[in-house]
């Protein structure tokens, strides 16, 4: 497994897996229901007010990104670069199990292997079925305060719930925000909230969320891209259980003869649609900064963040993923999706968004 490309991939794709983590088809698909009527801010309020500390349920993913299909067979299909590219591409199912804000277990069901996400503690496993790799990390501890569960509190852990927090982040005065006909989704009553860009910079069309009118988790979330009828992304629950799971589910020990590794905590940055506390300011050496807000930001990563050998291609390992995947550029490269474009610069700096290349490349130019 190529653990350089695996140290710096996942924040500069963080926007897209966020952004996109995508589905073939409407995950909204249940029939009409009647619902008392709710204002958005109504339904933004009972999303705040959820208070789900336990679930267990199944998960359904697929993407329609515009790119290329990956192979899904063979020794490398699901490892190294290859295996976080595939994770944005096709339909996936995964099991998630939650008990409280510090236990979590996200198994992601291949065709002849599994990946698995578990949290116990402070502890944080990843293992691989495929070439029988693990890795832990310790998490810093958390502050005891707040007693709501999220199971975006886990890194690394994509859900409807963790898509939704970080869309309605960006709502704002460039958001219109509205309540759609309820539905029915994983067999609960839904709400469907609506939230549109009035930002025409964006890739992003519209995002529908659905919110279970009893607990108000949200169970879907539906991004749609400009232009494209189908939904780009869309995650949802194909099913869920709202009680406690099995606590031997939380238990992790790495299966015999194992590759296991140690490695560092890992570090959330910011995001595009979350503009930092002082946007115009310059963040500490090494770290990504913002320009930009709501919608159509960009993020930009300092040179020195994506290996130079990734970056060109001479990684043996990722060379030729890179070439499909990505066009190349005077100065650089670029991956280009209907949701998240990601520019990589030969100077070494990375920008990406929910925008199109031209603004990427704009902020990317002498100023």
């Amino acid at each position: 497994m190529t653990r350089t490309w695996l140290r710096w991939l996942p924040a500069a794709v963080v926007p897209v897996a966020i952004a996109a983590a995508a589905l073939a088809g409407s995950s909204q698909a249940g029939a009409a229901t009647s619902l008392p009527d709710k204002t958005a801010a109504e339904v933004i309020a009972m999303i705040g007010r959820a208070d789900v500390h336990s679930m267990s349920g199944t998960l359904q993913q697929n993407s329609d990104l515009g790119l290329p299909k990956l192979p899904s067979t063979g020794s490398t299909a699901t490892q190294g670069p290859a295996s976080i590219m595939e994770l944005l591409s096709g339909s996936h199912t995964a099991r998630v199990y939650v008990d409280g804000p510090t236990k979590a277990r996200f198994q992601v069901m291949d065709m002849l292997a599994e990946r698995d996400l578990v949290r116990n503690g402070n502890d944080l496993w990843l293992y691989n079925s495929a070439d029988n790799s693990a890795a832990h990390m310790t998490l810093p501890a958390e502050p005891t305060s707040s007693s709501k569960s999220h199971p975006s509190a886990t890194p690394g852990m994509t859900t409807p719930d963790a898509l939704a927090q970080h869309f309605l982040a960006a709502v704002g005065p460039s958001t219109e925000v509205t309540v759609g006909d309820g539905t029915t989704l994983a067999g609960h009553s839904a709400y469907q909230l609506v939230i549109k860009p009035r930002s025409t910079g964006t890739l992003v069309d519209s995002v529908t969320i659905a919110v279970d009118s009893a607990s108000g988790l949200p169970l879907g979330v539906d991004v749609r891209a400009r232009g494209q009828a189908a939904p780009a992304f869309s995650l949802a629950f194909s099913d869920v259980n709202l009680s406690t799971p099995d606590a031997a589910l939380f238990s992790f020990t790495p299966p015999h003869g194992a590759a296991v590794e140690e490695k560092a905590t890992p570090q959330l940055h910011a995001l595009p649609g979350k503009a930092s506390p002082t946007p115009s300011a310059k963040t500490e050496a090494g770290r990504p900064t913002v320009t930009g807000s709501g919608w159509d930001a960009v993020i930009s990563f300092p040179a020195g963040t994506v290996p130079a050998d990734v970056r060109t291609g001479s990684n043996s390992a990722m060379g030729p993923m890179l070439a499909q995947l990505t066009q190349a550029l005077p100065g650089g490269r670029a991956l280009t999706t209907s949701l998240v474009t990601v520019l990589m610069l030969d100077d070494g700096r990375v920008f990406a968004g929910m925008v199109p290349l031209e603004r990427l490349q704009a902020a990317a130019a002498p100023q």
